[in-house]
């Protein structure tokens, strides 16, 4: 199982500076994140597109190319990337270069996004949320297939028989679907054979994993193959020296970013009680020292038999030390624990085949 973080370089939206020197440091200190992460051995780091405020990554696929050339072996995603307020051939034009500086390494994780902004912003409308992603989606698979594409839609111009370049040094670049719980997108990702990333921020995770069933399923009626079906679980966490340290350090900014979050979509307020509940063993949270974050991936690995895990820890305004401790802690602690784990739980069922 593949063990990587991802953020969404998350300011100050109300800064006490200028927002540009806000957003400044938040990009330097995420290029530093992203170069620890690759130097303690994780295997992702993916970088979230959105259009507000309280985000400094609009343009994951540039800080992404800025991360490409300070790294080695981190593979470098979108999560996500909002394809549908975005092009198709843009997408892909620059995930190609990104794979190119980067030696191969590049990745999309196409979603349809958790916030709604940019879609007036790049002028879609809304009412089309569904048929645009739809759309949109088939047009980046058609340009990864195909160097010259021959492609018509209802809510996009046709491309007849033009060339998209560059081509990406992976053939073909790696393509994920995002997804938030609906058992029709999960479904769809199955049908199309692609690897699907789902994202879990409350509730039981427990209850999710039947949706994987859904996603296996859906692949097999549709005649894809199995073996290069893939899934990842994508959750909120932080890890530091002690359970306690990672619950106090965590708990503010991720639950002011889940109340501000809230008060736009009329969720009700957290407090500690949910959040510590939250971080038990059968809540969604991933928090605590190296060895009961370790044990919590192992056990939902044992539920889910997911191929990737992704620990979103740089949430709202955590301190930059704390946030480098942490990725430090979850690359030579967290990930040898499970690494061996999954080996040896591997080991042994061979030799009970």
């Amino acid at each position: 199982m593949e063990l990587g973080l991802y953020t969404f370089a998350d300011v100050n939206p109300n800064p006490s500076r200028s927002k540009g020197a806000e957003a400044a440091e938040r990009l330097k200190h995420l290029i530093e994140e992203i170069e620890l992460a690759d130097q303690v051995g994780l295997d992702v780091f993916g970088l979230g597109e959105h259009h507000r405020p309280d985000y400094a990554a609009s343009a994951p696929a540039v800080a992404l190319a800025a991360a490409a050339v300070k790294t080695k072996n981190i593979r470098l995603t979108s999560a996500v990337t909002v394809l549908s307020s975005d092009d198709p051939v843009r997408v892909f034009q620059q995930f190609s270069t990104l794979d190119l500086i980067s030696n191969g390494r590049a990745e999309i994780m196409a979603g349809r996004g958790s916030f709604i902004e940019s879609f007036p912003l790049f002028g879609y409308n809304l009412e089309d949320y569904d048929q645009l992603f739809e759309e949109k989606l088939d047009l980046l698979l058609a340009l990864r297939d195909s160097e010259v594409v021959e492609w018509k839609g209802e809510l996009r111009a046709p491309i007849n028989g033009r060339g998209v370049y560059p081509r990406p040094l992976q053939d073909p670049l790696p393509l994920w679907v995002a997804v938030g719980g609906t058992p029709q997108s999960v479904a769809r990702a199955g049908a199309l054979g692609l690897p699907v990333a789902l994202a879990i921020i409350g509730g039981e995770p427990r209850r999710f994993a039947p949706l994987f069933d859904l996603y296996r399923e859906a692949a097999r009626r549709a005649g894809q193959d199995q073996a290069k079906l893939k899934t990842s679980i994508n959750v909120h966490g932080f890890i530091a020296d002690t359970t306690e340290a990672a619950a106090d350090q965590f708990y503010g900014p991720q639950a002011e970013v889940m109340n501000r979050i809230g008060r736009e979509r009329g969720w009700g307020p957290t407090n500690r009680a949910h959040f510590d509940m939250s971080r038990g063993p059968n809540g969604a949270l991933f928090v605590g020292d190296p060895e009961a974050v370790a044990e919590k991936i192992i056990a939902h690995h044992a539920l889910f038999k997911n191929d990737r895990f992704l620990l979103q820890m740089a949430i709202g305004l955590m301190p930059h030390a704390e946030i480098m401790r942490g990725i430090e802690l979850y690359g030579t602690k967290v990930a040898p624990i499970v690494r061996k784990a999954l080996t040896d739980s591997s080991e042994e069922a061979k030799a009970t085949a």
